[in-house]
């Protein structure tokens, strides 16, 4: 099935940090927002990192210099499987990178790590730090304290 990706990227001058994802899942693309499955363990995993709760996701990236986007404009895919992509047209980090002071790009996850290195790092020539997916299709053992430990290395960016 043909997918566009339909969010806007959030960040905003101040951004240090650009997380980017493969494409939104079904249930993101449903509530017009990044991770809105409720297994979907990326805004909990965030909530840990800085030690607070989060009642408006967006002010929250925006509060702690975090912008968000995807590797991916639009595809084929089936469902919300990462492993079924294909046919891939890249995203525009351009906007993003020229309006903002990010000094880091993130991953979440194997395919989104892929896919950048593959269609955007050779624009960019910004390296990208991959992360563990926090899909629930991520059930490895003791999987929270990875995502944790992994994500930890946002704010060494991010409270500058």
């Amino acid at each position: 099935m043909k997918v566009y990706h339909t969010l806007e990227p959030i960040y905003n001058q101040n951004s240090k940090v650009l997380i980017l994802g493969s494409i939104p899942s079904v249930k993101s693309r449903e509530e017009n927002f990044y991770y809105a499955h409720p297994r979907n363990r990326f805004w909990l995993t965030l909530s840990k990192v800085y030690n607070e709760e989060i009642t408006d996701k967006k002010e929250f990236l925006l509060k702690h210099k975090i912008a968000l986007f995807d590797v991916i404009k639009e595809c084929d895919i089936e469902a919300s499987s990462d492993s079924t992509i294909k046919n891939v047209i890249p995203n525009d980090l351009s906007e993003i990178l020229e309006n903002s002071e990010i000094e880091a790009i993130f991953t979440t996850g194997t395919k989104a790590y892929t896919l950048y290195q593959k269609y955007i790092y050779p624009k960019t020539k910004i390296e990208a730090i991959p992360l563990p997916s926090t899909s629930p299709a991520n059930s490895k053992k003791d999987i929270e304290e990875i995502l944790l430990e992994s994500y930890l290395k946002i704010k060494d960016y991010t409270n500058k």
